[in-house]
């Protein structure tokens, strides 16, 4: 079936629309190995306070429609699975992290991560449950894109919240301030396993942007807790060490998404989440990171509402698909996955 597909407004440099309608989203875009998008999204319109699951819809015209084509791993009653990263592997499968909880607030529980594989674009999946946590961790939740390395090779970002509790202990204090790390961890087998934890952002990090340029030059856009502003992060070792390099956004400006482009820019993309402006934020880079244009904004959202998580993906055309999702918006009274089809040059 195909969702509700609204043509809004234009955007400051393209064509907007209500991509699927009456979830939350948080999604991650993808180009399958046979041109086809796919969009990983959270069900339900709500920050998971009700039962869902990640699904997996899919755009055959570069993102104006779309369609349900499955489900990576199934909640179970009073449970949701929500949090993701995903990936194209080697041999070309779709590949899903997702986590979740349990929803009795009063005993609520992280439930452990899940790898989810497809290679029928989305339809049909299998799982695997070997994560290699950090040590003194009891849980990782996943985030962003996972990359390629050579050799089956394969990494994503996690992160650990202090104020969460996994689903194997009890309850746990509740700190003074919140924080968390930002970890990398690695699969040698395609996806299918994971492990080798790496720390990339200490004490004040969660939702992570993992960009791989080549062996000596990585970049992570990591979403600060103090303040919510975006951090950069390099890796000269092909993501074994990591290096603070500085602010990439304002306060209230995250999470982000990062890619490079077919003409070897790197395009950041970022929610702005102040009080009375919500928007998609970009900034360029032509210097693989070390410099960034200027900021400005590709879509407004409106005075306030929830919104955010922009994924971005490049079409042979050189057309960019940016996916985001909000609450809300003057002309949508609902929570939407919104697709922004544009171009830099516009």
């Amino acid at each position: 079936m195909n969702t509700l597909l609204l043509p809004l407004l234009f955007a400051l440099a393209g064509q907007r629309y209500i991509a699927i309608d009456n979830v939350c989203a948080w999604p991650n875009l993808k180009i399958l190995p046979d041109g086809t998008l796919a969009a990983i999204i959270f069900n339900q319109p709500s920050h998971a306070a009700q039962p869902g699951h990640v699904e997996v819809w899919t755009s055959r015209d570069n993102g104006k429609m779309w369609s349900l084509a499955g489900v990576p791993i199934p909640h179970t009653p009073n449970a949701t699975r929500h949090n993701h990263s995903a990936g194209i592997a080697h041999d070309g499968s779709l590949v899903v992290l997702v986590s979740g909880m349990t929803l009795n607030h009063k005993t609520a529980r992280l439930l452990p991560a899940v790898a989810a594989r497809s290679r029928d674009n989305g339809k049909t999946w299998t799982q695997s449950h070997s994560f290699q946590l950090p040590a003194g961790i009891d849980y990782i939740i996943p985030y962003g894109d996972i990359v390629q390395l050579p050799n089956n090779t394969l990494a994503s970002t996690f992160y650990y919240d202090n104020t969460l509790t996994a689903v194997t202990t009890g309850p746990r204090p509740r700190p003074d301030r919140r924080d968390g790390n930002t970890y990398v961890l690695f699969s040698r087998d395609d996806g299918r396993t994971w492990g080798d934890p790496v720390l990339l952002g200490k004490d004040n990090y969660n939702e992570t942007a993992l960009l791989r340029l080549r062996a000596d030059r990585w970049l992570a856009a990591a979403r600060a807790y103090r303040y919510g502003h975006l951090d950069l992060y390099t890796s000269a070792d092909e993501g074994r060490t990591w290096k603070h390099d500085g602010p990439l956004s304002l306060p209230s400006q995250h999470p982000a998404h990062l890619l490079k482009l077919k003409d070897g820019r790197i395009l950041l993309t970022y929610g702005v989440r102040e009080k009375g402006n919500h928007a998609i934020n970009m900034r360029l880079s032509a210097d693989e990171g070390k410099t960034w244009s200027a900021a400005r904004p590709i879509v407004q959202l409106g005075d306030g509402r929830d919104s955010g998580y922009p994924s971005t993906v490049e079409l042979p055309d050189g057309t960019l698909v940016t996916a985001y999702y909000s609450a809300g918006i003057p002309e949508h009274q609902r929570y939407h996955m919104g697709i922004l089809r544009w171009n830099l040059d516009q």
